[in-house]
């Protein structure tokens, strides 16, 4: 992989977390159910991503993959990741109507640690001290972030543990849709996985007895272009060219710009604590980007047997 390429799909990485970082506010806004907010955001975009992955294919462009038609295998793997992703959203959004943001940005995202740690066992190699030391400011800014927000409330276990249960899930989803883009250009990829996620989206939010007809489309519009088509498209893009443990530590980008956003537009002022968490994150980012070796991105062999993809 080229430098530049790297280079792009780390930009990607990082456009990702913070359009997905919106996701809870507009989920809040939305007059649907949380679920069926999920399914609106995943159906208004499909139309978008299935377009723009048609004109790339069209255009012949596969860029980051060789496929825009999925095998009989990646039709299992996308059908997989499809339905980790709605159970992904349906639990988490669940849980930010029944918890704090905080809890829910703080729990939302242990895959951060579940991702990475995927990626040394497959790659049968322990972290180097560069990538040891990335995971430790990346944990250690974490703490302070939420150390300051959490709520450790009674009130909060359910919607604490559905998120808890999202992050979860969410990690099972890069593991996929990480071999898929292996051989798949990301914009199809994105689509297919959209598609197999819409019908158990719907069926969670009918047996939850959510209302699923909005009154306000505009939530639900904003929600499905900057979290599915900029956020989630981006990520696709990037689980293709980058590491697991890039990935996984890029995704404390969301509580950063959460905690700005709740700055800028709710008056929650960052404190000292706050700041040194912002520069421990943005050091491990920047540690584990000029980091080699092990930190690559792993891809399935032909043979069947993963190995890592300069």
């Amino acid at each position: 992989m080229t430098r530049s390429g790297n280079g792009r799909a780390f930009l990607a990485l990082v456009v990702a977390n913070v359009a997905l970082a919106f996701g809870p506010m507009f989920v809040r806004l939305a007059d649907t159910g949380p679920v069926a907010a999920a399914f609106w955001r995943m159906s208004l975009a499909l139309p978008l991503v299935a377009g723009m992955a048609w004109t790339t294919r069209s255009r012949g462009g596969a860029a980051g993959g060789t496929r825009t038609r999925p095998s009989p295998r990646m039709i299992w793997l996308l059908a997989g990741a499809g339905i980790a992703f709605a159970a992904d959203l349906g639990s988490w959004h669940v849980g930010i109507v029944r918890t704090t943001l905080a809890n829910a940005t703080l729990f939302g995202n242990v895959a951060t640690f579940i991702f990475p740690l995927w990626g040394f066992l497959v790659a049968r190699a322990w972290p180097s001290r560069g990538q040891s030391l990335a995971l430790l400011l990346a944990a250690g800014g974490a703490a302070l972030l939420m150390g300051r927000s959490y709520q450790l409330d009674p009130g909060h276990l359910v919607g604490d543990l559905l998120c808890v249960l999202a992050g979860v899930l969410y990690a099972v989803y890069f593991v996929l849709m990480a071999d898929v883009r292996a051989t798949m250009a990301p914009l199809p990829a994105l689509a297919w996985s959209s598609l197999t996620a819409l019908p158990p989206l719907l069926a969670f939010a009918l047996l939850l007895g959510e209302r699923v007809m909005p009154g306000d489309w505009t939530p639900l519009l904003g929600l499905a272009l900057c979290s599915q088509v900029i956020g989630q498209g981006c990520m696709t893009y990037a689980l293709g060219r980058l590491s697991p443990l890039a990935i996984g530590l890029a995704l404390l980008v969301q509580p950063v710009v959460a905690g700005v956003v709740g700055w800028l537009l709710f008056g929650e002022r960052l404190g000292a604590p706050d700041l040194i968490g912002v520069a421990m994150v943005a050091a491990a980012l920047v540690l584990v980007r000029r980091e080699p070796g092990p930190a690559r991105a792993i891809t399935p062999a032909a043979n069947g047997v993963r190995e890592e993809v300069a």
